[in-house]
């Protein structure tokens, strides 16, 4: 199961940031961050079907009832691509844990630890937190590995004679 949702910044030059977060919620994998200044239904489709290029696609897609998530647009891709939405009751984020949990380290250990001189700027070291999260900070939920190291783990196949 994968997640999306936004989360909001500004730059130092005024500009607004909204970020499209999808995680992978078995490998807790920072799958992407987007960042622009405004994101659509359409723009959603796109990050979508290239993570799905690059990781397959998610049986269900978890996600709040924002109105980028609900579009016909979206709905109609989600449903041509095979993918179920699980969508969470209007107003119990707690329902979405895993990406709530994601946003809340983004925000606390990359938006508000940097000040971002403009969209170019904040797409730079978002990407580059992303990275660190997926590939140098180890997650409790995961017996303290990467998401990185623990599904390089889920791929190496089990030794003849172990249980699995």
């Amino acid at each position: 199961m994968w997640a999306y949702d936004f989360v909001f910044d500004a730059c130092a030059n005024g500009q607004q940031l909204k970020c499209l977060t999808v995680i992978d919620e078995f490998t807790r994998e920072a799958l992407a961050i987007d960042v622009a200044g405004s994101i659509r239904s359409t723009r959603v489709k796109e990050v979508l079907a290239k993570l799905i290029s690059v990781h397959g696609a998610p049986r269900y897609l978890r996600s709040d009832n924002g109105s980028e998530f609900l579009s016909r647009a979206v709905l109609k891709w989600l449903a041509a691509e095979k993918i179920e939405t699980a969508l969470i009751d209007p107003g119990k984020p707690w329902q979405n844990g895993t990406t709530e949990s994601f946003n809340g380290k983004f925000r606390d250990e990359c938006l508000s630890m940097e000040w971002f001189r403009n969209r170019v700027d904040a797409k730079i070291v978002i990407e580059s937190w992303r990275r660190h999260y997926n590939e140098v900070r180890p997650h409790s939920s995961l017996g303290n590995l990467t998401p990185a190291e623990f599904k390089k783990q889920l791929s190496q196949p089990t030794p003849e004679g172990a249980i699995s």
